[in-house]
């Protein structure tokens, strides 16, 4: 007999998830999410998609991608990307989007031919030549350019990411047939490295989704089809029971280790927010890069251990540069808020930035300069005790009084959704690190003026 599993708007009936998690998921039928009623998606091939040893399409990627490298080194266009789920995949699983009338949000095809965020349908990344470089005429500058050029994403790098969420949102959707997966973080923001981990978001209904009791229920779903059917591509997946739910597994094809959530809704809006933080400046990635290589290196960039995460890192850079004298970066949420409404659908996210002009910014300082003037103005010029981070306000705000904020030694403010992204950092002895590190690090370049003095520059080129 086969088991059913309904997911109501505001609970879910965890012990029919639990009987049909100790059924055979294959031969199960699929979810019925009540909110939405369309056709269920066709699944036509979708059964056989992991026989192979390679995926499908897997072997003509590749050719595009050997061909890429041929065509251009370096270069940062993509071969194709789905990475935001296809006009086509949205026609099966979603209902009729919503037409949007402003004219801040270009039709399907229409060029941007001003903007600082390329269309993600053509290419995912703007081509080099048509974004120049920041000039690095000291020492300094030109480490931290070199470092950037080694480790930043490569477009052979997100096609691996991409080619997994392709063929499991493939999977997923014969159980949630109304679901979307979306590739988010730092494989899509333009802060990623050739290391980065990949990030994916499931969403399964247009509504929020209680995260202690409904997620967690489809996550175990999820993580049953990687244990079983799916088990000869997955490796190691792991249910993390946190304040949001994970799965965290392997793929063996693309050989990068995922975490996947379901309806975190506000990590598709922030990775877009910062996507155009990336590429509105020049200076921006490559010192983002930086400060991740940096935190790693000395081992302040590990939330499970209750140091900074990398989404926090990205926003203290972005906040320093929107703090100084003469600012490298506006508040993007207050100049186009349109672009960055909180209540937008989430198919016209990934839409909104492409009519933002790139910033010009008065302030000429090189890169080695903004690189020491970060960690000068976290070492010695913020406070900690009294004030809180927001990229949104583009300045140091006063810290809130709600329960979430206090006994908080670091506050960084999520742009969207105004929690804490640093609210792992709860121990005094890790903060106390954290700013011990952030002080030798300005010291050491203030005085040598060399990159390797705070970042080992061979061992991370190698790493990437």
């Amino acid at each position: 007999m086969f088991l059913h599993l309904i997911f109501e708007l505001q609970f879910v009936d965890c012990s029919l998830s639990r009987s049909l998690l100790n059924g055979n998921l294959a031969a199960s039928p699929a979810v019925t999410l009540q909110p939405m009623t369309v056709s269920p998606v066709s699944t036509s091939g979708a059964l056989t998609s992991f026989q192979g040893r390679k995926r499908p399409h897997e072997e003509s990627i590749s050719r595009d991608v050997k061909q890429q490298r041929i065509d251009s080194q370096n270069s940062d266009t993509t071969v194709l990307n789905q990475s935001v789920p296809s006009p086509e995949e949205r026609r099966q699983s979603l209902p009729r989007p919503i037409s949007v009338q402003s004219p801040q949000f270009l039709p399907s095809g229409s060029p941007a031919l001003t903007s600082c965020v390329p269309p993600l349908r053509d290419t995912l990344f703007p081509d080099p030549t048509e974004i120049r470089p920041p000039v690095a005429k000291d020492q300094l500058s030109q480490q931290i350019l070199e470092l950037f050029q080694a480790c930043r994403q490569q477009a052979s790098d997100l096609n691996r990411k991409e080619l997994c969420r392709t063929e499991l949102q493939r999977e997923i959707q014969l159980i949630f047939p109304q679901s979307r997966l979306y590739l988010v973080g730092s494989s899509l923001n333009g802060f990623g490295t050739r290391s980065s981990d990949g990030d994916l978001c499931l969403i399964v209904k247009e509504q929020p989704v209680n995260q202690k009791t409904e997620a967690r229920c489809i996550l175990s779903l999820v993580h049953r089809l990687f244990s079983t059917k799916l088990s000869s591509y997955i490796e190691r997946p792991q249910l993390i029971r946190a304040k949001v739910p994970i799965v965290k597994f392997r793929d063996k094809v693309s050989c990068v280790d995922f975490d996947l959530n379901v309806n975190n809704v506000v990590g598709i809006r922030n990775t877009f927010l910062l996507r155009t933080y990336a590429f509105i400046e020049n200076r921006v990635r490559p010192l983002v890069v930086a400060v991740k290589k940096w935190a790693s290196c000395h081992e302040i960039n590990d939330a499970s251990r209750g140091t900074l995460n990398s989404y926090s890192l990205v926003l203290m850079v972005l906040h320093y540069l929107q703090t100084l004298p003469e600012p490298i970066l506006p508040s993007l949420q207050k100049n186009y808020p349109e672009c960055f409404d909180p209540t937008m659908q989430l198919h016209l996210v990934h839409q909104a930035p492409y009519t933002i002009p790139p910033y010009i910014s008065k302030n000429g300082s090189s890169l080695g300069d903004l690189l020491t003037g970060f960690f000068k103005y976290y070492a010695t010029e913020f406070d900690w005790s009294h004030q809180m981070i927001s990229v949104r306000e583009a300045k140091a705000i006063p810290r809130p009084d709600g329960t979430e904020w206090r006994n908080k030694f670091i506050c960084v403010e999520e742009p969207f959704d105004g929690t804490n992204t640093a609210r792992a950092v709860h121990e005094k002895q890790k903060f106390d690190i954290i700013r011990g590190e952030f002080s030798q690090a300005w010291r050491l370049l203030r005085d040598k003026k060399d990159l390797n003095c705070i970042l080992p520059l061979r061992a991370n080129k190698q790493k990437r």
